[in-house]
């Protein structure tokens, strides 16, 4: 099984000054939904592993979460392409928890119910504790420079911190455009 665990916001969705707390706050990057339906038709599972602290700070509820989330779903199904399961975390960052990234939980709970090896998962995000987990859980990483990630580029070197190994890409269109092979049109 071929899996990717993408961030949510500053990847599917720009990454603003707030937190998204309404479906009507959510809009896609441009591509990122059409990229997402390319992996679905090559066979891939894509799931989301995303923080929520809004949630831990009463900023929104579990109702205006789902809400954001069938939007997304919505709008995915009609370019083609799905999220198979969207996994977050409801913490504040003081609160003491195992599943808030930089910490690998999320990606754990999402590895280990697909059954795919940790070093086989696509770790897709923008910003540095996604990746971070992505690290922790022993997966191979790629950061797209779009969310707190603007401003790198692809080819450069990473500022300090980011894990060994993290391949760049300038967007989530980019990131697939590199993974999935072109396929040749065929001669008539």
């Amino acid at each position: 099984m071929k899996l990717a665990i993408l961030d949510r916001d500053g990847t599917l969705n720009p990454l603003g000054e707030d937190f998204v707390t309404s479906p009507e706050e959510w809009t896609a990057v441009p591509g990122a939904l059409e990229a997402i339906a390319r992996l679905n038709h090559a066979g891939w599972h894509v799931a989301l592993a995303t923080n929520q602290p809004g949630l831990g700070r009463g900023l929104f509820d579990v109702v205006a979460l789902n809400a954001i989330h069938a939007k997304m779903h919505k709008q995915l199904s009609a370019v083609g392409g799905r999220i198979d399961a969207v996994f977050y975390c409801p913490h504040a960052p003081e609160e003491d928890c195992t599943c808030r990234k930089p910490g690998p939980g999320l990606l754990e709970q999402i590895s280990d119910r697909y059954g795919v090896e940790r070093h086989d998962v696509q770790v897709v995000g923008s910003c540095l504790a996604h990746l971070q987990a992505g690290a922790a859980l022993g997966a191979q990483l790629h950061l797209v420079c779009s969310g707190s990630a603007a401003g790198l580029v692809p080819g450069q070197p990473l500022p300090p911190g980011y894990p060994p190994g993290t391949q760049v890409h300038a967007s989530l269109a980019a990131f697939v455009e590199r993974l999935l092979p072109a396929v040749p049109l065929m001669a008539v």
